[in-house]
């Protein structure tokens, strides 16, 4: 049974759980053979007393009957009370066997009546010239009788002597014995079971210690695992804190080579800038141009490389209202004609990210809000749908301006793909946004403006754990 209920083990995902029904499982079974190997065991020792009383009480009788002038006589008393109580299930009767014999003795208990016995060729005697068997008793209860016939003279004078026992009254015994046994052991099993799950919780809580550390950790609260648990789970906290340390060192010498390529570019990019005006010219324009588009390349590459970098190790934190109220006073000021509105209903809400890459992806989309809005541009930050993202927020960039076509926003979003030639920039502003946004996990949505006629840009970035 333990094996077949084993195979389903495996699909409980929970150790403390698995451990429960293993220890459970071992109760259960191992207090069952007790209870069916101590109940056994009464039970025989039971009837080998109730047989060896019988036996006695046998002998007794025996002793006590004699002959006088061929009829039988004596006052058997074997010492048990139940002999004189009318119909107890207790009874001893002698009857005569010879044909020298006369005369029968009862005990009060039969209240003068007789107990069938069977021939001796169905319960034959045995070597010491006694039988045993089990015949109905005078109330229906059933009867444990032993029997023996002796010889009481020399004139060969033969009495049959039976002394019969309730056995209906020993099992009786027998089984309430065995029902407060398993009341007695099924309450210290259950008693046993509740502290083994209440000592099992408890040892393993140093797991859920280490647990909630490793979430402060990816949510930037902490930079190390607690190391101050017990010897079996603190080899691992210092082999996970030593893998952190060097996944740390893994980025920060990634970053290091990130800025030193950056700063290997600009010089050459400098030159060739610097050529295209000396050039000047269609190919001067053309110069600059693609200069200016292999910057933007090169730090956008690079701020993706940072981000899926920093993305699976730790998660850094940043207050969005502080971020997004500089950015709209600097937007403000970039276009003095707007009419700028910003709707915080999250003030509390923080980024799980950097704050550099919070700047760029709503400084993009601001940006871009106040190159084609007409006259007015609205920010606003609120909870997100948790159909959409769990633990995250929304923000909307929404403009008056032309907006785009459904056929319009996948190209929108193409890298380097400029919609209309005649507005400056590099065609990599949206797309930017997308990849970023991408990279932790977010989403980017570009609709109509239900409010304002325009473009309504709708991010969604995760919020980071209190």
């Amino acid at each position: 049974m333990i094996i077949r209920l084993t195979r389903y083990l495996p699909n409980v995902r929970s150790l403390s759980l698995r451990v429960i029904l293993f220890s459970t499982l071992w109760t259960i079974v191992s207090f069952v053979a007790i209870a069916t190997i101590i109940s056994a065991l009464y039970g025989e020792a039971r009837q080998h007393s109730f047989q060896q009383l019988l036996s006695a009480h046998l002998f007794s009788v025996i002793a006590s009957v004699s002959v006088n002038d061929g009829t039988l006589v004596g006052r058997p008393d074997p010492g048990e009370v139940r002999y004189s109580s009318p119909f107890s299930g207790w009874y001893w009767s002698v009857d005569p066997v010879a044909d020298n014999l006369k005369g029968s003795l009862r005990s009060i208990s039969l209240g003068g009546k007789s107990i069938d016995s069977p021939s001796t060729l169905m319960v034959p005697f045995d070597t010491s010239f006694q039988r045993s068997y089990t015949e109905p008793g005078l109330k229906g209860e059933q009867l444990s009788i032993v029997e023996t016939e002796v010889v009481l003279d020399a004139e060969n004078r033969v009495a049959r002597f039976r002394v019969m026992g309730n056995l209906s009254e020993l099992e009786g015994e027998i089984a309430d014995f065995r029902n407060t046994l398993y009341f007695y052991l099924g309450v210290f099993g259950i008693a046993g079971t509740l502290i083994n799950a209440a000592v099992i919780l408890f040892g393993l809580r140093p797991l859920d210690r280490v647990r909630r550390s490793l979430a402060d950790i990816r949510e930037g609260k902490v930079s190390r695992l607690d190391e101050d648990l017990p010897i079996e789970i603190a080899p691992l906290a210092r082999e996970m804190n030593a893998l952190i340390e060097n996944n740390r060192r893994i980025m920060e010498r990634s970053r290091t080579q990130v800025g030193n390529l950056a700063h290997s570019l600009k010089t050459p990019l400098s030159v060739l800038a610097n050529e295209s005006r000396t050039i000047g010219g269609v190919k001067g324009k053309i110069v600059a141009e693609q200069s200016a588009a292999m910057q933007v390349q090169i730090q956008h590459y690079l701020q993706r490389a940072r981000v899926a970098a920093q993305r699976d190790s730790v998660v850094f934190r940043a207050s969005v209202t502080p971020i997004l109220t500089r950015l709209v006073r600097v937007t403000a000021k970039l276009n003095p004609g707007m009419d700028m509105r910003f709707d915080n209903r999250m003030p509390d809400a923080v980024f799980a990210g950097e704050q550099e890459d919070l700047e760029e992806i709503v400084g993009n989309l601001l940006e871009n809000a106040g190159k084609w809005g007409r006259s007015a541009i609205r920010l606003t930050v609120s909870a997100a749908n948790r159909e959409t993202m769990d633990n995250a927020f929304d923000i909307s960039v929404e403009d008056d301006g032309p907006g785009l076509a459904p056929g319009q926003i996948k190209d929108a979003l193409t890298r380097g793909k400029r919609l209309d030639e005649s507005k400056p920039g590099t065609g990599l502003g949206l797309s930017i946004v997308h990849d970023t946004v991408r990279e932790y996990g977010g989403t980017l949505r570009l609709e109509r403006s239900e409010d304002l006629g325009g473009l309504r840009a709708r991010i969604t970035l995760p919020v980071a754990g209190d």
